[in-house]
């Protein structure tokens, strides 16, 4: 076993030697948290969007727009706008942003007032996937 921060001439006995282990323990778990941060920063997630998340508006966008925290798989990004009834009023069309591949968008017709459900999904360029989603509402 390799022994780490001995010094010959130094502490010996049982209790350098458990100095030693909760050392050796500390950086192991120094390690471990360290891989799970930098897995999790990984992922793209939703940094803004418009309509903002849980507002309320009084005309309705032509496009809900998305900006993420990571670049993206064109062809692997998708939103879905919902009325309150369940039903899909997007336009089915939604496109990463040529010039910030961290911005998706879909189109919508013409919205009345209501409160609609977004929910999106994507996958960034470093194969993670995520997803989520929000509500916004329209009031005339």
């Amino acid at each position: 076993m390799v022994t780490l921060f001995r010094n010959p001439g130094s502490f010996d006995g049982p209790a350098s030697s458990h100095v030693a282990s909760g050392l050796r323990a500390l950086l192991f778990s120094a390690i471990v948290i360290a891989a799970f941060v930098g897995t999790a920063l990984a992922h793209a997630h939703r940094e803004t969007a418009s309509p903002a998340e849980d507002s309320t508006i009084r005309t309705a966008p032509e496009r809900v727009v998305i900006t993420l925290t990571e670049r993206v798989e064109s062809g692997l990004a998708r939103i879905e706008v919902r009325d309150a009834a369940g039903k899909q009023v997007d336009r089915g069309d939604t496109a990463v942003s040529k010039d910030d591949p961290r911005k998706i968008s879909v189109s919508v017709g013409d919205l009345p007032p209501g409160t609609y459900s977004v929910k999106w999904s994507v996958t960034s360029v470093d194969t993670h996937s995520t997803d989520g989603s929000y509500r916004f509402t329209i009031k005339p």
